[in-house]
């Protein structure tokens, strides 16, 4: 169900300019179905346009919903279903011990043991306790395919990307981390040119909240492309719609890898 509603964010301003076209469409046909009616002096003609404006109406008041619907899937239901996942995401740390391993002791009593390194165990009382090691920054999670051609304008503060990073074999629903941002800011965009964009680059989502610091940018979902290598491109605008930073990762788009079945003892 989220990879239909992240599709349905991706397109989101695509289906606005088709339902504003169907709109308009529906708004010309009442309006003639209007002018029909009133121009007409035959009772099976006026049944008929009366029919033919009521169902514009309907039509209307559908379309009307349905960019409620896209709406509150691109502004709500989305950004809270990336926001739990990535609380998951932080919320799952494990801590790992680091256990002294203990020494024998010397066979010289009265003495404080000694390991073989000359090291005399006993007079550091911190000696026997348990140490807990530092919890790991956290890195990019992801397969790196060896080579990749150089990624292009992620010098820029104002446009980087983490996730995906450059030469990134991606298969699943993956979160995109990342920096956009610029003075008198507009938009930042989310573009793929690859196999199944005929050599194009064309525009997976647009997002008009800058994200100053390394963060979340969005989501990219996969399984609607071709397997294959892709240029993926995080653009940033200002509000004159003027390109302000990019910057473009080389990923490798691929097919689910199957989980191994375990094999049961007969």
């Amino acid at each position: 169900m989220s990879v239909v509603i992240f599709f349905i964010e991706q397109i989101a301003v695509g289906l606005y300019i088709l339902i504003g076209a169907a709109m308009f469409w529906m708004f010309q046909r009442w309006r003639n179905a209007g002018y029909n009616l009133r121009s007409t002096q035959f009772e099976l003609e006026r049944d008929m346009y009366r029919f033919q404006r009521a169902n514009s109406i309907t039509a209307l008041i559908l379309l009307i919903q349905a960019g409620l619907v896209v709406f509150g899937i691109q502004n709500v239901v989305a950004p809270t279903i990336r926001a739990g996942s990535i609380d998951d995401a932080q919320n799952t740390v494990a801590i790992e011990p680091l256990f002294q391993t203990p020494v024998a002791p010397d066979v010289n009593f009265g003495q404080s043991p000694v390991d073989s390194s000359g090291v005399i165990i006993g007079e550091d009382p911190n000696a026997n306790r348990i140490q807990l090691t530092d919890v790991p920054t956290a890195t990019p999670v992801g397969t790196l395919l060896p080579n990749p051609p150089a990624a292009q304008g992620c010098d820029k503060p104002e446009a980087q990307l983490q996730i995906p990073a450059n030469g990134m074999l991606v298969f699943n629903p993956t979160r995109i981390v990342g920096v956009a941002f610029t003075d008198n800011f507009s938009a930042y965009r989310f573009e793929l040119n690859g196999p199944s964009t005929k050599g194009e680059f064309v525009v997976l989502g647009e997002y008009t909240s800058p994200v100053n610091e390394m963060g979340d940018l969005g989501q990219f979902v996969p399984a609607f492309y071709d397997p294959g290598a892709y240029q993926f491109r995080l653009t940033v605008f200002d509000i004159t719609n003027a390109l302000k930073a990019a910057c473009m990762v080389n990923i490798t788009i691929s097919l689910p890898i199957p989980t191994p079945t375990p094999i049961t003892a007969q």
